[in-house]
C-alpha cells in the first residue's frame, strides 16, 4: 500500500490523531465546548462570537475553491502564507535531521521557519542575474525535505523557469517543492496552481495580503495534494480562522467585489510600467530589473544620498544591501503616492492635486455592490447589473458626467428589479460623495438636455442637502426588465447619499426617450457641477458644503 506523503512527513505526525476540532455542523446546539452561551455585549457584526469558528470554515473553503479553481481537500487556511510555511516544516521536518533548500535572496522568512523549527538550510545562492543556479539546485535538491522557492521572487520579482520545477519535481519524489505565489495575481506568466495534479509533491502557497488588500486580516492558503493538506491540518490548530477574519475575507471577496480588486490589478500593473520607465531616470539608480510582482528591484550606486532625498519626503524603501550590493526594492503604491516617490527620486513632481477616486463595497440581504468612480478621468466605464437597460443608462451616465465607474451588482432579480435600481443608486450616490471629498473648486450646478421628441429640463446642486423632484409621465411601465417607476426613484436615492439637489423635468412620447433623456441630462448638469476648475476655494459663502 502507498503510504505517500506519511513516509516524507514526521513519524510523530504521520502517527498522531488529528485533535477534534469544530467542524461544519450548522445549527447544532452546541454545548461541547465549554463556551460562554451569550454573545459579547451589543456590538455591529458579533454575531456568533461566543462559539468557536470551524477549523476551515465551510462557507469561506467553497469561495476559496471557487477561486483558485482546486478541490476544498486541496487547501489549507490558516494566517496567511507565514502559517502555511511554518506548518510545512512542523510536518515534515525533524529538527537537527531534515533540512531545507532556499534560494537567496528570497523570502526571508523561508530561512526564519526553519530556523524556529530546527531544520537544516541549504542555500544556493541565485545567479548575478538573479536567475536560479539550476544545476546547483539539482544536486542540492535530493538532500532538502522541503525545497523553498519564490515565483515571482522577493524581492527580485523574476519568475522560476517551469523546466526547472518540472524537474526538481520529477527527481525529488521524497521532497516538497514549495512553490511561494504570493505575487502571481500581478505576474503576466501562469501560475502553478492548475499544475498540483501532475505532480503529488507539488505545494502553492497564496496570500489575500496583496492582490486583495488584505494584509491586516491575515490569511492565507496552502494548495497540495489532498493527503499533503490532510497532515498538515492535523498541525494547524483548531481555530486558526477568527470570526472577524472569516467575515472580512468573504466580504472582500464577494462576486462584486472581484471588479474592485480587477481595477486595482490594472492600476498597479500600468503604475509598475511607469515606475520602471522612470526610475531608470533617477540619478540615484544604476540599474532596474524587470518585475512580475508589485514591487521594483534596483540597485543604487549612490545609496545615502538616495536614502536621505527620501527621508525628506518621509518616504521608506526596503534595503537589501545586507543580501547583495547596492540592492533595494520599491513597493508599488497608488499614483499619487508613486508622484510623492518619483518626486523624492528626483524624476518627478509630487501632485499636490488629490486625485478624486473612491470605492463603496455595499452588502445586503437583497444586493452584493461594488462600485469605483474618478472623476478626474473619463475612461474606463463598466457597468454590470443584470438589468441591460440598466446598464445602458448607468454608461451614459458616467460617459455623459465625464467620469470613470466600474459598477458591478448581484442582486435579487429573480423577485424585481427594486433593490437593484435603488441600492446601485444609493452606493454610486455614496462613492460620488466621497470622490468629491470637501468639494473645494467644484462647480457644484449644473443644468439641461434635449432628446429628439424629448426634452429633460434638469437642474443640479451639490448643496448636502438632499432633495429631488420629479416631474414627467411614462407612456408605458417598463423599458425591458426596466421598471419605469423606478427611473425617478433612482434619482432619490442617488440624491440621498451624493448629497444633492435634483430636480428634473421631461416631457416626451417615448418612455425609453424620457428615461434617456432624464440620465443624460442628469449627467451633462454633473460635468460643470463635479469641474474642479475654480481655484481652491469651497463654492459657498459658509465655507463648507
Amino acid at each position: 500500500m502507498n503510504d505517500w506523503p506519511n513516509t516524507i512527513a514526521r513519524p510523530t505526525i504521520a502517527a498522531m490523531s488529528t485533535y477534534s476540532a469544530r467542524g461544519a455542523s450548522g445549527d447544532a446546539l452546541h454545548l461541547d465546548a465549554n463556551e460562554s452561551p451569550y454573545a459579547p455585549p451589543p456590538m455591529k457584526g458579533a454575531d456568533n462570537y461566543n462559539r468557536y469558528p470551524a477549523q476551515q470554515p465551510p462557507a469561506l473553503m467553497a469561495r476559496l475553491a471557487g477561486l483558485y479553481g482546486v478541490d476544498e481537500a486541496r487547501i489549507m487556511l490558516g494566517r496567511g502564507a507565514d502559517e502555511a510555511i511554518d506548518i510545512l516544516l512542523r510536518t515534515f521536518c525533524d529538527a537537527g535531521k531534515d533540512a531545507v533548500l532556499i534560494c537567496p535572496p528570497t523570502f526571508g522568512y523561508f530561512k526564519t521557519a526553519a530556523q524556529i523549527q530546527g531544520a537544516n538550510i541549504i542555500e544556493v545562492p541565485l545567479n548575478d542575474d538573479f536567475t536560479w543556479d539550476k544545476d546547483a539546485m539539482l544536486a542540492a535538491a535530493p538532500k532538502a525535505k522541503l525545497i523553498f522557492l519564490c515565483s515571482p521572487n522577493n524581492p527580485t520579482g523574476n519568475i522560476i523557469e517551469a523546466d526547472l520545477l518540472e524537474k526538481l519535481c520529477n527527481t525529488c519524489p521524497d521532497s516538497l517543492i514549495v512553490v511561494d505565489e504570493a505575487y502571481q495575481e500581478f505576474s503576466s506568466a501562469d501560475g502553478y496552481v492548475g499544475r498540483l495534479g501532475e505532480f503529488r509533491n507539488l505545494v502553492i502557497t497564496r496570500t489575500l495580503s496583496k492582490a486583495y488588500g488584505l494584509a491586516g486580516v491575515r490569511a492565507g492558503v496552502a494548495l497540495a495534494d489532498p493527503a499533503v493538506i490532510a497532515l498538515m491540518r492535523k498541525v494547524l490548530p483548531p481555530y486558526p480562522v477568527p470570526r472577524p477574519v472569516e467575515k472580512a475575507v468573504t466580504a472582500a471577496l464577494s462576486p462584486a467585489a472581484m471588479s474592485l480588486h480587477a481595477a486595482r490589478l490594472t492600476e498597479t500593473l500600468s503604475e509598475r510600467e511607469r515606475l520602471e520607465g522612470v526610475l531608470a531616470q533617477s540619478k540615484f539608480v544604476s540599474d532596474v530589473f524587470p518585475s512580475e510582482a508589485n514591487f521594483i528591484a534596483f540597485t543604487s550606486s549612490n545609496a545615502e544620498a538616495m536614502l536621505r532625498a527620501l527621508q525628506a519626503y518621509n518616504v521608506c524603501i526596503r534595503d537589501f544591501r545586507s543580501k547583495l550590493p547596492g540592492l533595494f526594492r520599491i513597493s508599488i503604491g497608488s499614483p499619487s503616492e508613486n508622484d510623492i516617490a518619483l518626486a523624492a527620486f528626483g524624476v518627478g513632481k509630487a501632485e499636490q492635486v488629490v486625485p478624486r477616486i473612491a470605492e463603496i463595497q455595499r452588502t445586503t440581504k437583497e444586493t452584493d455592490i461594488s462600485v469605483r468612480v474618478e472623476l478626474d478621468k473619463s475612461a474606463p466605464i463598466e457597468i454590470d447589473t443584470g438589468l441591460g437597460f440598466f446598464d445602458h443608462m448607468l454608461e451614459a451616465l458616467a460617459k455623459h458626467g465625464g467620469f470613470s465607474l466600474r459598477l458591478k451588482c448581484a442582486g435579487d432579480l429573480h423577485i424585481d428589479a427594486h433593490h437593484t435600481v435603488e441600492d446601485c443608486a444609493l452606493a454610486l450616490g455614496e462613492a460620488l460623495k466621497m470622490a468629491l471629498g470637501d468639494k473645494a473648486g467644484i462647480g457644484r450646478f449644473g443644468f439641461v438636455m434635449p432628446m429628439d421628441e424629448t426634452q429633460a429640463r434638469v437642474a443640479i446642486d451639490l448643496s448636502g442637502r438632499p432633495s429631488m423632484t420629479f416631474k414627467g409621465t411614462f407612456p408605458s411601465d417598463h423599458v425591458g426588465a426596466f421598471p419605469a417607476e423606478m427611473c425617478p426613484h433612482f434619482f432619490e436615492s442617488l440624491a440621498q447619499t451624493l448629497g444633492a439637489a435634483i430636480q428634473i423635468d421631461v416631457d416626451g412620447d417615448n418612455t425609453h426617450h424620457i428615461i434617456e433623456a432624464s440620465f443624460k441630462g442628469v449627467a451633462r448638469a454633473l460635468r460643470p457641477a463635479f469641474s474642479r476648475s475654480y481655484g481652491d476655494a469651497v463654492p459657498s459663502t459658509k465655507g463648507v458644503l
